[in-house]
């Protein structure tokens, strides 16, 4: 358990923290109808698997049961990746974050149907979960797989990957982890690129954009991008 675990996070500045969390959100909550499956799944397995959002650092050592690394996934989607990552890794814990129930509903479906001990979920906006709920140099990863791109020039501060909020990623990342970033859209990845090289404590394992990690699995909206020939295009980046 890292010493930091027991912490209370430390805030931001508060010049950097305005509009940060609350007056701009990264996403759009779609309501979405929930399958059968889904809503049945959500019923009985969220009370397992899912972890409310509290103003309290999380302990990983008693949320897994074990001291194995931990990986945070920021906006899972349907979860296709996730659950299949995380059964190819089984030595790895991975903390799921999402707004979009539907999505919930499936990845419990497929935690109770792999038998899945190393995925939980929270059903809440990241970037508070981050800032309340997680510990400073506690986790070991994020992935962030085909986030919203925002494409618009005046919704681009509600882009995921930009400063101030890539500066918060790295102030929970511990020193060696990283941060995984992949998009359809070309565009995004060379902003999310620029900020990304501004953040301290950040380093591009590549020259650039990086090649595809034969280890992440195929999401819904990579087919779908793939479907329109669109680029994918990935980025990793290591703290210092």
């Amino acid at each position: 358990m890292n010493k930091e675990e027991n912490q209370e996070a430390e805030p931001l500045p508060a010049a950097e923290k305005k509009d940060f969390y609350r007056e701009i959100k990264t996403y759009v909550l779609r309501i979405g109808r929930m399958t059968q499956a889904q809503e049945k799944a959500y019923n009985e397995l969220a009370p397992h698997y899912c972890i409310p959002f509290e103003k309290k650092i999380l302990n990983f050592c008693d949320i897994f049961g074990n001291t194995n690394p931990v990986i945070v996934e920021i906006g899972f989607g349907m979860g296709d990746a996730t659950w299949q990552i995380a059964k190819a890794n089984p030595d790895i814990n991975y903390l799921g974050i999402e707004v979009h129930r539907p999505g919930v509903g499936k990845l419990l479906n497929e935690i109770k149907k792999n038998d899945l001990k190393n995925l939980l979920i929270i059903e809440h906006d990241a970037l508070e979960v981050l800032e309340y709920m997680i510990g400073n140099n506690s986790v070991n990863g994020f992935h962030i797989f085909f986030p919203d791109p925002w494409p618009k020039k005046r919704h681009h501060k509600r882009r995921m990957l930009q400063r101030p909020r890539t500066t918060l990623m790295a102030q929970k990342l511990a020193p060696g982890a990283y941060l995984y970033f992949v998009t359809d859209i070309v565009e995004y990845a060379e902003f999310a690129l620029e900020e990304l090289n501004l953040t301290d404590h950040l380093k591009n394992k590549y020259d650039g954009f990086a090649p595809a990690q034969s280890w992440r699995k195929q999401t819904k909206f990579e087919r779908k991008g793939l479907e329109k020939d669109r680029q994918i295009t990935e980025l990793f980046f290591v703290k210092e």
